[in-house]
């Protein structure tokens, strides 16, 4: 994996945990935390997208939406399973 390559991985998960954080309410762990729940989000939301059939197009802002989507998921199961 090239240098560029983990650059990309970094600032989609930081704009993917950025957003879920803002409309989910998340960790509030800051921007290492923002961007660690993004790449989380970036790898449940392809795995999400792949095994429903579903498609976000191509490109950086499929990309970004799916681990928006991924992030949001993660996020809502972590505040599902702190209140138990």
């Amino acid at each position: 994996m090239s240098a560029e390559q983990i650059l990309v991985w970094i600032v989609i998960g930081g704009i993917a945990g950025i957003l879920a954080e803002a409309f989910i309410g998340g960790l509030r762990s800051g921007l290492i935390g923002a961007i660690v729940v993004g790449i989380l989000g970036a790898i449940i939301g392809g795995w999400l997208f792949g095994v429903l059939g579903l498609s976000a197009g191509t490109g950086i802002l499929a990309e970004i939406i799916k681990a928006f989507i991924g992030a949001a998921v993660l996020l809502l199961v972590l505040r599902g399973t702190r209140r138990l």
